[in-house]
């Protein structure tokens, strides 16, 4: 099963790197037949036209770029009301002070542009590259581009300390896609997707496609409050700066912020400080069902690979689901799941395996690990099943534990299925206070 996963993950790269050179090639065969019109350069009749309605599609060129700053140009043609925004390659990078993006617009990114940071500006703590909010129906292209910032500066002495300098950022918009972006060092998440302090209204109907979210400080992508969300074929690598250091994270911001019918497919992490995909609800609005399903991703490296928690005893109900997903080589634990309650949301894991994980030295680590660490959170801990997975380890250890903190009960309702290959044979330790336990565990020495 892992072999097919990994090999479908194989050929959506094949195909995306086709589609890259498909659209470099059809982006430059545009950028020529424009040249030969209206041309990458500074054109005021050509504006004229964009701002009388003449003209639906505004090239940023036209107004102006200029090699140290062309913050002006771009924010110009956004501004300008075009249906589509085109910004060109122009041989330099385009170097800007942060912008806000509008309504009803696609911006398309020629390939081999790169939009970065200005050095010594975004001084705000919620200074972003690129930024909307309250807006609806944005669509931002990028097969090809790079949208950097400049993490190293956001880290010194002359900022401020924050984790929201973000890459691209939307807040309490709808009708959103980030398509075939690298979006890099950042002083904050690559993307992230959440309301605002005076609205909890989430952000509805968000595809995040196609991109590398890499050495960003907070996150690759940080899910605060979304509604029918899509990431797909997607990775986030090298985060590392500021907690929690996630591949992905969901997290709602406040008691009014959702995750609902979210979906995380076919997405790679690799080498993340922390977790490669999480999930944190102890903010969840109680009334609202969670629904998270990640489905053919794969974590390599990092720290933890698969992590849950906290889910409250008076927490949301619903289900958060990893289906088809792989972890290899991570320093902590493959799967770990801290303070989640049994009378909270379910948690499954369906068809995963687990490869050489928990392996940092001299902490004492294991594939899997459960633990209740707030009593006031999680008396009750427990409500997770596995269905059809695997661990795979060569270490004379066990290979699931629970640890649980005072005043917590002992973990109840674990179910399902796990098949163990280890030369060492069958190791668990779920505490002398557990109940309630359907587990089924199958060894196999040699696999």
């Amino acid at each position: 099963m892992e072999a097919n996963v990994q090999l479908f993950i194989v050929f959506k790269r094949q195909i995306l790197l086709l589609l890259i050179f498909t659209c470099w090639m059809v982006g430059f065969a545009r950028g020529a037949e424009q040249q030969e019109t209206l041309g990458n350069f500074k054109n005021p009749d050509a504006v004229k036209d964009v701002m009388s309605g003449k003209l639906a599609e505004a090239n940023a060129a036209w107004w102006g770029f200029d090699a140290t700053d062309s913050t002006e140009a771009i924010q110009g043609a956004i501004n300008s009301g075009a249906r589509k925004v085109i910004v060109p390659y122009m041989g330099k990078e385009w170097i800007v002070r942060p912008i806000e993006l509008a309504s009803n617009q696609e911006v398309v990114f020629d390939p081999g542009v790169v939009v970065v940071a200005k050095e010594g500006e975004f001084k705000g703590e919620h200074d972003c590259l690129f930024a909307a909010v309250g807006k609806k129906n944005i669509t931002l292209t990028g097969y090809g581009a790079t949208l950097r910032m400049q993490k190293s500066d956001y880290m010194g002495y002359k900022y401020k300390k924050s984790e929201h300098r973000h890459v691209v950022s939307f807040r309490n918009c709808n009708d959103v896609k980030v398509l075939g972006f690298i979006l890099k060092d950042s002083g904050g998440d690559g993307v992230f997707i959440g309301p605002t302090r005076q609205n909890p209204s989430p952000c509805m109907n968000v595809l995040i496609e196609d991109c590398t979210c890499d050495n960003n400080y907070r996150q690759g992508v940080s899910i605060c409050c979304a509604d029918n969300l899509r990431v797909e074929n997607c990775i986030f690598k090298n985060t590392k700066g500021t907690a929690p250091q996630a591949g992905i994270l969901f997290e709602p911001s406040n008691t009014k912020s959702v995750t609902t019918n979210c979906v995380v497919s076919n997405c790679r992490s690799e080498n993340n400080a922390s977790a490669g995909l999480r999930v944190q609800l102890s903010r969840h609005p109680a009334e609202k069902k969670v629904s998270i399903l990640f489905v053919n991703c794969y974590v390599n490296g990092g720290g933890i690979g698969l992590q849950v928690g906290p889910i409250r005893d008076n927490g949301p109900k619903g289900l958060v689901e990893f289906r088809n997903c792989i972890v290899e080589n991570t320093r902590f634990p493959g799967i770990y799941i801290y303070d989640k309650s049994v009378k909270g949301a379910s948690v499954l894991f369906k068809n995963c395996n687990i490869r050489n994980a928990g392996k940092k030295w001299p902490l004492p680590q294991v594939p899997i690990h459960m633990a209740s660490i707030k009593a006031n959170l999680a008396r009750h801990p427990g409500g997770v099943e596995f269905v059809n997975c695997y661990v795979y380890d060569d270490l004379n250890r066990p290979f699931l534990t629970t640890a649980e903190t005072q005043g917590a009960e002992g973990f109840s309702q674990i179910k399902g299925d796990i098949t163990v290959c280890n030369p060492y044979g069958i190791k668990k330790n779920l505490g002398s206070k557990s109940k309630n336990i359907n587990l089924k565990i199958i060894s196999r020495i040699r696999e």
